[in-house]
């Protein structure tokens, strides 16, 4: 699986990821700690979560059409700037000791579209330093990127950062990943847009509706994630750790070692189908694991202790994991590369597109239910998006992988 860390541009651009998602598990842990610092409310970190993602979705199609127009690294390097400027501010403010919900509410706004920017780009640049025969290899290492940095060592390093220095000093360490991040990827050979000819913004991003529209197999899955993550995104990331801050009596090294543990899980998930290749029906699998792995979040609304927490995260997030490494497969694969920035933009757009609701639901419900009951509900309706499933098309990739 290793094998697609020979090609130079790839290393750079998994080692850059790397350091900047061990960033986003710091920030995960960081943001949660100290908007509860604040105001200890789910919706006071409601806010704050609908702050972050909504930018995320406002700015993804523009974002998508810019990565098929310009080059990819260079807008990977303008995405990690503008993170590292918008975090060093939160770190200065909470170093200062005067940090208010609406600093972080305008400050989360520019972290959000720094990541909008980000995702079509990085998906996109891929199958340009990997070979085509690598590209399932190279997705498995990506997504195991995720859970090291992400899920693993950045939650814990931001637990333990916060514990032993302050929550400033966790959001200055998140800045300076970003700033590597930026210097590895500069180190990528240029490469030209994969256009030439230029057109409005609208017949471009008619193009790759008019591509998602036609194959039931992308339409259908980014409807049901949207669902999917309707339900649990929000649920998940406020409703946690308030339970283990106010339920369970843990601190922040508690929720990141219980983030850590999903993170655990995620890299096994990676290695494992990295290891073994897709299966054949792999759309079946796909939706077969992210569904699972959505029952075992109800677990989470009963858990009684942080270590029940860390095992149904790791089997949880390492179901999640695989799904995605076959569905970036699919992505990377199947998708025209003159398409794929703009294409990868409507699966970020389409997929995240309600997560800010998630959020802004998630605040009343856990007033009007209590957090573990309205986790508990995310979780049975997150799984009930199995269903999308058995849309005709969905899974016409693997029937014709199996008719060969």
């Amino acid at each position: 699986m290793l094998r697609a860390l020979r090609h130079r541009d790839f290393r750079l651009l998994w080692i850059g990821q790397a350091v900047s998602l061990t960033g986003d598990g710091i920030y995960l842990v960081a943001i949660a700690w100290l908007v509860y610092d604040i105001s200890n409310e789910p919706g006071a970190l409601a806010v704050v979560g609908f702050a972050w993602t909504l930018p995320q979705v406002a700015g993804l199609l523009l974002a998508g059409v810019l990565s098929d127009r310009f080059e990819r690294r260079r807008l990977l390097v303008i995405a990690d700037l503008i993170r590292c400027a918008a975090i060093g501010t939160i770190a200065a403010l909470a170093l200062a000791g005067s940090t208010e919900i609406w600093h972080l509410v305008v400050l989360v706004v520019v972290y959000g579209f720094g990541q909008a920017l980000f995702a079509p780009a990085f998906t996109a640049i891929v199958p340009e330093v990997v070979p085509r025969e690598e590209l399932l290899q190279a997705n498995a290492l990506r997504e195991m990127l995720e859970p090291i940095g992400m899920r693993f060592a950045g939650p814990a390093l931001g637990g333990a950062l916060i514990a032993l220095f302050g929550v400033g000093t966790a959001f200055l360490v998140d800045a300076i990943t970003f700033a590597v991040s930026a210097v590895a990827v500069m180190g990528i050979r240029p490469r030209p847009p994969p256009r030439s000819e230029r057109g409005s913004m609208w017949r471009d991003l008619g193009e790759g509706f008019a591509y998602v529209r036609a194959h039931a197999w992308l339409w259908g899955t980014l409807v049901g994630a949207a669902l999917f993550l309707l339900f649990t995104f929000g649920p998940f990331e406020v409703l946690l750790p308030y339970i283990i801050r106010n339920e369970l009596g843990g601190g922040a090294e508690t929720f990141g070692i219980v983030l850590a543990a999903g993170g655990a899980g995620s890299f096994f998930g990676a290695l494992l189908l990295g290891r073994t290749g897709l299966p054949r029906r792999h759309v079946t699998f796909m939706w077969s694991a992210w569904c699972a792995g959505d029952v075992l979040f109800v677990g989470l609304a009963v858990a009684g202790a942080a270590w029940q927490m860390c095992l149904i995260a790791f089997v949880a997030f390492g179901l999640g994991t695989a799904a995605l490494v076959v569905w970036n497969t699919l992505m990377n694969t199947l998708v025209p590369p003159e398409l794929l920035g703009r294409v990868s933009s409507f699966d970020w757009f389409v997929s995240i597109g309600l997560t800010p609701l998630s959020f802004a639901i998630t605040g009343p419900a856990a007033e009007l239910l209590g957090a573990r009951t309205t986790l508990g509900v995310a979780g049975a309706l997150g799984a009930a998006t199995f269903l999308f499933l058995f849309i005709p098309g969905v899974r016409n990739p693997e029937s014709e992988l199996l008719a060969r």
